[in-house]
């Protein structure tokens, strides 16, 4: 009912949000009198705040159209590799027609990036990525809003969310010999899980892990979002945060988490933080500081996208994650597509090498939690894990902006090169004809 209650409320204010719009673009209107008064600046900025606090955000692109290879601008085309019900596997595939830089493409190492499916889209990542293809071919899970997925495609479980990182495993493993796989956040615990039954069962295992910022033991240095978790019963959260979708969707009918109820969440973590933020780009707006106010819109674009997820996966991350433990605690069973359930045991990965990346400040994923990871894949020589804390780093900077640029990737980037076979070595090196331009 609530959901219902929202999307007819939104549906109301989507015209007045408009109209906005255009009074914004009337009294800034450069051709218009008064358009160069103080007054016609804050009617203008004010406009434009309202616009921007009542439209509705749709799921932002990635938007990577060229990266610098060794100082060579090489272009980039985005596909859907694999298509599932609720996930694309989507590759940045890059094109050149410089003989050296291509030599150097087909030589990088292949990373599946698993990005969080925990309310935002996979384009939070844009900048974890766009580093990434200096230096590797990249792959990333494109998670979709659960509400777009018709119910005659059933449900998705957190035993599901582990199926797919393995098929994408596979999938990679098929194609280029072997592959890395990096978790960002929440996907920390299914990829250890998946990589773990992989390696029980005596398949190829991924060369290296790397874990930033996740939740592996959520008993150590709890946050807010830790208690949250555990303050409640999970009847508690069916009962309060579970709604149908409406029927004006594809999916109307499917249990979800709201993305609008975690927006919400979001914001009331941080409210005068939001609110001095806005208010500032009101500012901006009326001193015509435009790279400050673009910069604004760039950053709410992302995170005011958000997505619904589906409710067995939801309540039963909360359950298995934050309060049963269940990875750290070696009870922890995955059904199989086959619908068998397996044991995940970390300690069965003997040959995929780890590291673990923390931020000194990360207010979601506390001190310990991913470090946790080390403990508990024990089979691993210690010689090929690694642990990195990141001073003065939160939660996003472990992934994004200069922290991320400058300290965390060339410690990803140089980890995942001491793993690399090298590209004598790989058995799946195939030589292919010269044209005029190729991709990697």
């Amino acid at each position: 009912m609530l959901y219902t209650i929202y999307e007819a409320q939104r549906s109301l204010m989507e015209p007045f949000a408009e109209l906005a719009q255009v009074a914004s673009k009337v009294f800034s209107n450069s051709q218009t009198p008064f358009s160069q008064t103080t007054l016609s600046h804050r009617m203008a900025a004010g406009y434009d705040l309202l616009y921007r606090l009542g439209k509705d955000y749709e799921k932002p692109q990635f938007g990577i159209t060229t990266v610098d290879v060794n100082g060579v601008e090489v272009a980039i085309h985005e596909r859907i590799e694999v298509d599932k019900p609720f996930c694309e596997l989507r590759r940045f595939k890059r094109f050149s027609d410089d003989p050296a830089t291509l030599t150097t493409l087909k030589e990088q190492p292949v990373v599946l990036i698993v990005a969080p499916l925990s309310g935002h889209y996979a384009t939070l990542l844009r900048d974890t990525v766009k580093t990434m293809l200096s230096g590797q071919k990249v792959y990333i899970t494109d998670w979709k809003n659960a509400r777009l997925v018709p119910t005659s495609e059933g449900e998705f479980h957190l035993d599901d969310y582990v199926n797919y990182v393995q098929e994408f495993i596979r999938h990679l493993q098929a194609k280029y010999g072997n592959c890395h796989v990096m978790s960002v956040c929440q996907p920390t615990v299914p990829v250890l899980a998946a990589v773990s039954l992989m390696a029980s069962r005596g398949e190829t295992t991924p060369l290296t892990m790397t874990m930033m910022g996740g939740p592996i033991d959520a008993r150590r240095s709890p946050t807010a979002v830790n208690n949250l978790a555990t303050q409640h019963r999970i009847d508690w959260f069916e009962n309060n945060v579970i709604y149908r979708v409406p029927d004006k969707f594809p999916g109307a009918g499917r249990r979800v988490y709201p993305g609008f109820m975690q927006h919400s969440g979001f914001v009331a973590m941080n409210p005068d933080r939001h609110a001095t933020s806005h208010y500032d780009y009101f500012k901006d707006l009326v001193r015509g500081d435009d790279a400050s106010a673009e910069a604004h819109r760039k950053f709410y674009d992302e995170y005011n996208a958000v997505l619904d997820m589906d409710a067995d996966y939801y309540l039963e991350t909360i359950e298995v994650v934050f309060q049963k433990y269940s990875l750290v605690e070696g009870t922890w069973d995955v059904r199989s597509p086959e619908g068998e359930p397996e044991r995940v045991r970390p300690q069965d990965i003997t040959t995929t090498s780890l590291l673990t990346i923390e931020g000194e400040l990360d207010d979601i994923s506390g001190s310990g939690q991913t470090e946790a990871a080390q403990d508990i894949c024990s089979g691993i020589p210690k010689e090929n894990r690694s642990h990195y804390e990141v001073t003065g780093a939160g939660h996003y900077g472990i992934f994004s902006g200069r922290r991320w640029r400058e300290l965390v990737y060339p410690r990803v980037r140089d980890f995942i090169l001491a793993h690399q076979p090298k590209a004598q070595e790989q058995s799946t090196a195939k030589a292919t004809p010269a044209v005029t331009r190729q991709a990697a």
